[in-house]
């Protein structure tokens, strides 16, 4: 690797990621200075290939950015008209009325939208504005200063051999250098990985906690459509075997969005979330919306879970996480695109001033200042407890005690419990398989329900196959040696889009890994038992390409 030579490129500030932080951050940039260099690198086809998101957005982030969002015509077309609060049963439903919610739980004043769309909105505010921004560029690794700063990315490479090594018809890619590199990966991304272990960011913090969130996008009847509707419900189909729940959004077009997140930190291996999903969608309230009506998208993705007591430090020389990068999820609103676009936002202003003071690669202090003290860390810390709470005591207990402690919060300014802790991390929560019973799923039905490579392809992920694994093992060995014995491979199930399987051949079991199916979703770099997987950036441009997710 040391005698390749690449070209280089240099801007004032670097980043990767064309998400919400990531886009916010480059407006928020230009705005204070027409004259900064700034780039944008995004490892999707385009811009919003990769996003993923429920979402109901708060537009407190925009109001920030871009006050006249609205004349400037962005794509928040369906203000919320309802909040409805489920606890399902097998056979029925009960709801939660609204009155003993805390105010933060009210989605008035929010909207449901599509964050692909409001993300390539994004992009274009920033392109008029002189932003440069490159699709399809996979930022493969990190470049480090003379005195151990971040100092840029290697972004572009293409063509490299099945073994990982250079050939004949291998690009190797840019340089790219920043006074200041920021890193909007999203969730577990892998240069924000290498960089919080480099620099021990997590030290002091709580482990980091995740849930994987899958998708649907419907086309319904119109006489079931009940636009600017929002529908969350919990307990059935998980119950005690995990943490998570539902949503149903109804956006225009008659189009609903139908989700369900798993808390990852589930116990029993033999859980498989994408199918506690399918069978959510087979409860009397779900199927009798959805009948008649059929799916046009599926994709998945990781949340951070951690929030407020988990977040890593946000600098360290030359480099600052945003967004998910660090994890700013409220998981009882279940929103974090507006805390993403304040990161940003924050970001900015504070790479601004210290390029302003001929700063460079140092640490942005001001930043992780503004994010602990300012909006974002308010709004995390009075949910701090919930997560926790859920995950040490159940769903009851999360309900009860976290509203109180919402409440307490909201009201007064504290917490009786304090800051509670998260304990193992979800690797680590995963227990033997022979401590649990496997659980047995009914076969989706085709018309409500899919099986996961049918609804792979309407996540429209596609990989070029001559080029290296991104699912690296550390030791190929360890699934069928290991943790096929110890926890039935639990990757043939948490991966909800099929990648892993365990196969027999020549008599004995073979691990296989369909990587052309992955739609980055980080699952499995997060829940292995083993830690023996690793989710690196394929070449750019490759992974799913959602239309409005």
């Amino acid at each position: 690797m040391a005698e390749i030579e690449r070209e280089a490129m240099e801007y004032d500030v670097v980043i990767v990621g064309a998400g919400p932080a990531g886009l916010s951050a480059a407006i928020r940039l230009k705005q204070l200075d027409a004259d900064l260099q700034v780039v944008v690198l995004e490892k999707g086809s385009e811009v919003g290939a990769h996003i993923l998101s429920g979402a109901v957005l708060d537009p407190c982030g925009l109001d920030a950015l871009i006050p006249d969002w609205k004349e400037k015509g962005a794509p928040l077309n369906t203000p919320v008209k309802e909040d409805n609060f489920y606890m399902l049963g097998e056979a029925g439903q009960f709801r939660i009325p609204n009155f003993p919610m805390p105010p933060l739980m009210n989605n008035h004043g929010n909207y449901i939208v599509s964050m692909g769309n409001v993300c390539r909105w994004m992009a274009e505010q920033a392109e008029e504005l002189g932003v440069e921004i490159f699709p399809g560029m996979a930022c493969s690794e990190l470049v480090y200063g003379d005195n151990g700063e971040v100092k840029g990315v290697v972004a572009g490479v293409f063509g490299l051999e099945s073994d990982g090594s250079y050939g004949p018809g291998t690009e190797p890619g840019m340089e790219l250098h920043g006074k200041y590199v920021f890193l909007s990966e999203g969730v577990r991304g892998s240069l924000s990985k290498e960089v919080i272990a480099k620099y021990d960011l997590q030290a002091g913090k709580e482990v980091q906690k995740y849930g994987v969130g899958m998708k649907e996008i419907w086309e319904i009847d119109p006489a079931k459509h009940k636009e600017g509707s929002v529908t969350h419900t919990m307990g059935w189909p998980l119950n005690s075997n995990a943490g998570g729940g539902s949503f149903i959004y109804h956006l225009e077009n008659n189009q609903v969005y139908v989700g369900f997140v798993v808390h990852l930190n589930y116990k029993n291996p033999h859980l498989f979330p994408y199918m506690e999903f399918q069978r959510f969608k087979h409860h009397p309230m779900v199927a009798e919306l959805l009948e008649g009506g059929k799916r046009v998208a599926y994709g998945a993705r990781a949340i951070t879970e951690g929030g407020y007591q988990s977040m890593p430090k946000l600098v360290a020389p030359g480099v600052a996480l945003l967004g998910c990068s660090a994890g700013m999820v409220n998981v009882p609103r279940i929103k974090g695109n507006h805390n993403a676009m304040l990161s940003g936002k924050a970001a900015a202003e504070s790479a601004y001033a210290a390029i302003q003071a001929d700063r460079s690669g140092d640490e942005l202090n001001d930043y992780e200042t503004a994010v602990r003290d300012g909006e974002i860390g308010k709004d995390l810390k009075m949910v701090r407890n919930v997560k926790p709470m859920w995950s040490k005591w159940g769903l009851t207990a999360s309900l009860t005690l976290g509203g109180l402690d919402m409440w307490t919060n909201n009201l007064l300014g504290f917490s009786f419990f304090g800051t509670l802790g998260h304990g193992k991390n979800d690797a680590e929560s995963t227990e033997r398989a022979d401590r649990h019973r496997p659980i047995d799923y009914p076969k989706p039905d085709g018309v409500l329900s899919f099986d996961r490579l049918t609804n792979v392809s309407f996540a429209m992920t596609n990989h070029e196959e001559s080029q290296p694994c991104h699912l690296r093992l550390a030791d190929p060995d360890v699934p069928v040696k290991s943790t096929l014995g110890k926890y039935a491979e639990p990757a043939q199930r948490y991966c909800p889009a099929g990648v892993y399987e365990v196969v027999e051949k020549n008599g004995a079991p073979e691990f296989v890994v369909n990587f052309q199916n992955c739609v980055h979703c980080k699952t499995c770099d997060i829940k292995d038992p083993a830690q023996n997987i690793t989710w690196t950036t394929p070449q750019g441009g490759d992974g799913p390409n959602y239309p409005n997710m």
